[in-house]
């Protein structure tokens, strides 16, 4: 039996998941959380055998969330699922110890075929992302966000989503400063002039 454990911030995903992977015979949904405090502190209570992750949620998430996680619990398994595009947020997900990403739309076709995957301690990404992670390791092709740290990339992605420094700080559990700290540099790395010039950015990168 593979012991999952479901975290997303949408009572109705949770739902809908519990209900498909139940209908396993080999997953059984043992734990739910409903942001990422709750995740950690369930996965230290308890031994799943893998983590379901939405991408975004309250508080701790995203790719400090994966590493958390895996701090924890190194052996744990974690699957990202994300309303986000996967060539966008893929290989930094793999890089902080997730071993598969999967996009929302397609979670209810593949999502039991894929846990059973990662749980045989495969890794799981499309064909299109993984040719897009190849040129990403050989600096072919390489897009201004790219440079930015995970930290900074949460903030931009925030930023972009139009969460002020205040809010942005409440998320992360980050002073304002230091969110003010980090908005500067992802300016200065993406050599932009302002929130609105990331904002068009991310719309042409279809990183929203």
């Amino acid at each position: 039996m593979i012991r999952v454990l479901l975290a997303d911030d949408h009572t109705l995903v949770r739902e809908g998941l519990r209900q498909l992977l139940n209908a396993s015979a080999d997953i059984r949904v043992e734990g739910e959380a409903a942001n990422g405090d709750e995740a950690l502190a369930l996965v230290k209570a308890n031994d799943y055998d893998l983590a379901v992750l939405d991408m975004s949620m309250p508080g701790l998430s995203g790719i400090e969330l994966i590493k958390r996680l895996k701090l924890e619990k190194p052996r744990l398994r974690l699957l990202v699922l994300s309303m986000h595009a996967e060539q966008q947020y893929a290989l930094r997900a793999l890089k902080a110890g997730a071993a598969g990403y999967l996009t929302k739309d397609s979670a209810s076709a593949q999502l039991a075929g894929v846990i059973r995957k990662i749980a045989a301690g495969g890794v799981h990404i499309s064909e299109t992302a993984a040719a897009q992670l190849v040129g990403a390791a050989t600096g072919a092709n390489a897009l201004p966000h790219a440079r930015l740290s995970n930290r900074e990339f949460e903030v931009f992605r925030l930023l972009v989503a139009g969460d002020g420094p205040t809010e942005i700080a409440e998320r992360l559990h980050l002073s304002v400063k230091t969110v003010s700290t980090h908005k500067t540099r992802i300016l200065e790395k993406m050599a932009m002039e302002s929130t609105a010039d990331l904002v068009r950015y991310a719309i042409e990168n279809k990183l929203t």
